[in-house]
């Protein structure tokens, strides 16, 4: 393992250092908190840029931040999807060096919270007072050891793969840190906030939520599974480590090789889709089961049984035809892809008739 007295500014063909850090966990788990003190002491100790990304800030507020949504997850995945091409827009420029100009067909009040979000942390400023839409990397962002810290409760594994997707493409550092925290305290805070989540979409969250598993995903080796309350030295300690390691050795691009692509993608679709349908029965299943133990009315089960069934055939024909109403990804590759995103969809549905019963 690389150590930090090796770290030098640049990396060996001369790009400059840039890593990904994912930030995760449920509300109230005192993410915001931990952002803010490890940039602190990212930028005192090691002389690193550091950005905080926040989606509570760059995010529409009227659009919720959970599984529970009451509005389609299609139009929140729009969100966040535009938020990773403005990502990608400022990580662009850091490598070139140049400037960083606003995306086409751009949602202008994500693109100003996004760009006001960074001209905070000293990241950008304005090429000049009535250029809006261009805009300057500040010299300390591109002549230091640059990282972001992405903080959201991607309680999905698919919304982590995302940001790995990102930094695979430019070869960047890539890190997970979930932080852990009883439920109960999450709730807690959640109460004390100004504009709380409701409770029910808490326990939905939890019960949903997936913890990086290096074992079973091999992108995730690069995490970190630290109590909320875990401020000793020696969590400081190994999340230094942790961050330190991204950096010093970044994703590698996978060379293009387009029939060895076209062979898998081939192959793989036929399995995901006999997959896809053994899983998703399941899930519906296990959901129909969740809904009796809840007591939800004869009739009410009947009706979410029906939503449901319809939710599966058009998952199931949207990925036979890769028509992508739901599934947002580039290539489907892992069933675990396919069924994060239907439990996405499944979760508004289930919503409306659970929080019926409260």
């Amino acid at each position: 393992m690389k150590t930090a007295a090796g770290s030098g500014e640049v990396n060996v063909d001369r790009r400059p250092k840039l890593g990904l850090c994912v930030l995760c966990g449920l509300p109230g788990a005192g993410k915001s908190t931990f952002a803010r003190a490890l940039a602190l002491r990212l930028r005192q100790e090691r002389s690193w840029v550091v950005g905080v990304l926040s989606y509570d800030d760059v995010l529409p507020s009227a659009l919720p931040d959970c599984a529970g949504s009451q509005s389609r997850p299609s139009q929140w995945k729009m969100f966040r999807q535009e938020l990773l091409k403005h990502l990608e827009c400022f990580l662009v420029a850091a490598i070139s060096g140049g400037q960083m100009a606003a995306p086409p067909n751009r949602s202008e009040v994500v693109w100003e919270d996004f760009i006001t979000c960074l001209k905070k942390q000293n990241l950008i400023f304005s090429a000049a007072p009535e250029a809006q839409s261009c805009h300057l990397l500040e010299r300390t962002a591109v002549s230091r050891p640059l990282f972001l810290v992405l903080d959201d409760n991607f309680y999905y594994q698919s919304m982590r793969y995302e940001v790995y997707q990102l930094a695979r493409k430019y070869s960047l550092g890539f890190c997970q840190l979930f932080l852990d925290c009883p439920l109960e305290t999450c709730l807690l805070r959640n109460g004390q906030r100004t504009q709380p989540l409701p409770k029910e979409t808490i326990y939905l969250m939890e019960r949903r939520i997936e913890k990086p598993n290096p074992e079973k995903n091999a992108w995730e080796h690069n995490s970190l599974i630290i109590q909320s309350s875990g401020c000793s030295l020696e969590a400081s300690l190994e999340v230094a480590d942790l961050l330190i390691t991204a950096l010093e050795n970044p994703i590698k691009c996978a060379e293009d090789n387009t029939e060895q692509k076209e062979t898998d993608r081939i192959i793989c679709s036929t399995n995901i889709l006999h997959k896809a349908d053994e899983t998703l029965r399941k899930t519906i299943s296990q959901t129909m089961k969740e809904a009796k133990d809840e007591q939800i009315p004869l009739n009410n089960l009947k009706r979410l049984a029906e939503e449901l069934n319809k939710l599966k055939a058009d998952f199931l024909e949207d990925l036979r035809q890769g028509n992508r109403k739901y599934l947002c990804f580039q290539q489907i590759t892992d069933l675990s892809d396919v069924f994060s995103s239907f439990c996405d969809e499944r979760d508004t549905i289930v919503q409306k008739y659970f929080s019926k019963q409260h």
